[in-house]
């Protein structure tokens, strides 16, 4: 017998990023293709972070998104737009937002359909949403991941490392 594997496949650095339109916590659609400049020109496009967390409320997100507001003017003095994705509803996130202070959108990936194409797996034997984090540049293509389900505050730093060699 042949078993047949649903193989996912993952997005890497040099792919064009997936785009996705989602939800945000005040009700708005955003979509990767926000970002991109009038007819699509590169030079008025924006590079855009986008970071994948668990859920609201854990100690190790917490400290991922404070991580983010904390160095969000960085982000913006490199003319990048940060965006936060979950499978939280908008409602959660509305609130968690506000309770945080949060400075960027918190997107609701509720049925991981965003998640899933860009082939993002779960950790600790299936436990936990992976904690993945991409740049994506002015072209949209991906020039940045990091994977790291323990150290939430690392990936600020590689963000912004990636955002300074664009």
């Amino acid at each position: 017998n042949t078993v047949m594997r649903n193989v996912v496949r993952r997005a890497q650095v040099g792919d064009v990023a997936p785009g996705f339109s989602l939800s945000s916590e005040s009700g708005k659609k955003v979509s990767l293709e926000n970002f991109k400049g009038p007819f699509g020109i590169e030079q008025l496009s924006k590079p855009v972070v986008v970071f994948f967390y668990g859920g609201q409320g854990s100690p190790s997100c917490t400290k991922e998104v404070e991580a983010f507001k904390q160095a969000y003017p960085d982000f913006k003095a490199a003319g990048a737009e940060v965006l936060g994705i979950s499978r939280d509803s908008t409602d959660f996130s509305k609130d968690w937002k506000a309770e945080k202070e949060l400075p960027f959108p918190l997107l609701s990936d509720e049925d991981g359909a965003v998640r899933e194409e860009y082939g993002i797996k779960k950790d600790l034997f299936g436990f936990l949403d992976g904690r993945e984090t991409y740049v994506i540049d002015r072209a949209g293509k991906i020039v940045m991941k990091f994977n790291d389900q323990f150290a939430p505050e690392k990936h600020v730093d590689k963000a912004l490392d990636a955002l300074d060699a664009l």
